[in-house]
């Protein structure tokens, strides 16, 4: 069974840093990308990160320049290192692998702005 964990989120202040990171565990073949989304209350969830298989990655728009996001392959994890946050930042921050036949979802770390 395959299970995502995320950790890393808290409590920061405007222009604050946090690395937020996810883990995965049982066996997962073929990723074709790994992501981080984010759900803010009363919002809808939105992407704002993702690596491709091949490298490649792909920003919202909101975060570009200050979220990088990076993996490491050996030990099935993804990070998203997330500088200058920003209030409008605060959200539940989910992470993501998808392969072809299936996407896997973690539970959550919560990331909050306020000075």
């Amino acid at each position: 069974q395959v299970r995502l964990v995320e950790s890393g989120g808290g409590l920061v202040q405007p222009g604050g840093s946090l690395r937020l990171s996810c883990a995965a565990s049982g066996s997962i073949f073929n990723i074709n990308f790994m992501g981080w989304y984010r759900q803010a209350p009363g919002k809808q969830r939105e992407m704002v990160a993702l690596i491709h298989s091949d490298g490649r990655t792909n920003y919202a728009d909101s975060v570009k320049g200050r979220f990088i996001i990076s993996r490491d392959n050996a030990k099935n994890t993804v990070y998203l290192q997330i500088n200058s946050l920003k209030a409008e930042d605060t959200a539940l921050y989910y992470c993501s692998f998808s392969t072809l036949f299936n996407n896997y979802w973690g539970q959550g770390t919560q990331v909050a702005v306020s000075s």
